[in-house]
């Protein structure tokens, strides 16, 4: 997981960087694909991921060296054929998984966070989940181990296709010619992320299109038909931590109040947004009609509280970074007390975001766990022999965050103000 924080060390920064590209090119184009909330949410959802991820929060089902050692036919020699080979095996294995989120109510719950943003922009493809608690993604690579792909090979090249994703979460690229066939481009997985009737559930492919091609989930973009962007039954919010259950809360709550005691066992696996017909009657739940005319999430916020998320998110990241380049230092029972406090940061301030209430308790608490924590230890998790005084400015950013929770609760009037990126 070390080195998995390494990398993570250096991607954060460069993927933060490429949204603030897209932000200045929209900027100068007069044609903004961001607002501030959204972008705020869909970056704060990327930070749980990726320190989820470090830590090794899942239960791993079958592991893919496990399967190498049972299924292993082959042995590939050639070494510039065993790389091809294991990327193809990843992208077939990456289809039929991203085919399965969309189809079956149980998997959707660890996908729909990437779908959960109503803008589509660079910002969004960082959507990415915690609640994929269950490691069973090595069994889509029984091919591969089947074949004798070495461990290392996949281990190597699995970040690589993931990262690969990212550039064409864009609607600044039109179509790309001969390209449309052979790679999925930003006009493919713009269909993908809408939810207009004629592109739910297509382009399931990740680097080549040729798997939608051939198993019938392809579909070319519209120009009569403009994507429209989110989720049927809409987030509304802008926390990436509620967003990650808020499916799973919906089936557990539909699993409990079914009468039905064949649908309580079978609402799991049945097709998304799938429901038992009683609770579905009782208990409607809202869902978009029409695409085209829908109001947006979008609480009212001022300029001095957009800047006030940006801030939050600004410093969260410099928290999670420095946790990265520490990692080693800080122990795997610091490291789940920091990324505790990374994760309790995210809720508290996008909740704030959201305008809830309650917002304030948590800022108020954990600004005063943060403070204590500092107060008891005399550091943060070794941060002042990197910085000198490094722990009084985060004691500062602790500081802030309780008198922010409190302002922004009791005391901003929140007026409508244009977006501070569009």
């Amino acid at each position: 997981m070390e080195s998995y924080a390494t990398a993570l060390l250096y991607a954060t920064p460069f993927f933060i960087g490429l949204v603030l590209v897209e932000i200045l090119y929209g900027r100068f184009v007069k044609n903004q694909k961001h607002n501030v909330m959204d972008t705020v949410s869909s970056l704060s959802s990327g930070l749980t991921n990726v320190v989820k991820d470090s830590l090794g929060l899942v239960l791993i089902l079958v592991s893919y060296p496990f399967l190498l050692e049972h299924l292993a036919l082959l042995e590939i020699k050639s070494t510039w054929l065993v790389w091809v080979v294991a990327f193809i095996a990843l992208d077939f294995a990456g289809y039929w998984n991203h085919r399965l989120s969309h189809h079956i109510n149980f998997f959707w719950n660890q996908h729909v966070i990437h779908h959960s943003s109503e803008e589509f922009n660079l910002a969004c493809a960082l959507r990415q989940p915690i609640s994929n608690l269950l490691g069973y993604y090595a069994l889509l690579l029984i091919p591969a181990a089947v074949l004798g792909v070495p461990e290392k090979v996949i281990a190597i090249l699995a970040p690589i296709h993931l990262f690969a994703q990212f550039w064409y979460h864009t609607q600044h690229i039109g179509k790309m010619g001969w390209l449309e066939y052979v790679i999925v481009t930003p006009s493919q997985h713009r269909v993908h992320h809408a939810i207009n009737k004629e592109y739910i559930d297509k382009n399931l492919g990740q680097i080549f299109c040729v798997w939608d091609r051939m198993f019938g989930t392809f579909q070319e973009e519209l120009d009569e038909v403009p994507p429209q962007y989110g989720v049927l039954k809409p987030a509304e919010t802008w926390n990436p931590i509620i967003i990650n259950f808020q499916h799973l809360w919906r089936l557990m709550q539909d699993a409990w109040r079914t009468r039905n005691y064949l649908d309580k066992m079978r609402i799991w696996f049945m097709p998304t947004g799938w429901r038992p017909k009683d609770v579905k009657i009782k208990y409607p739940v809202k869902i978009i009609e029409n695409v085209y005319n829908f109001k947006k999430y979008q609480p009212e916020t001022s300029t001095v509280f957009k800047g006030y998320a940006l801030f939050q998110l600004i410093m969260t990241t410099m928290l999670m970074l420095f946790m990265f380049y520490n990692y080693s230092e800080i122990g795997f029972d610091g490291l789940l007390l920091f990324g505790a406090y990374i994760f309790v940061g995210i809720y508290g301030y996008t909740t704030l975001m959201d305008r809830k209430s309650y917002a304030v308790w948590i800022e108020v608490i954990r600004g005063v766990a943060g403070l204590a924590l500092i107060y008891l230890t005399s550091d943060w998790f070794g941060l002042d022999g990197f910085l000198p005084l490094g722990s009084y400015w985060v004691a500062v950013y602790f500081l802030i965050t309780i008198f922010g929770g409190i302002y922004f609760t009791f005391f901003e009037k929140s007026l409508i103000s244009p977006d501070l990126v569009s």
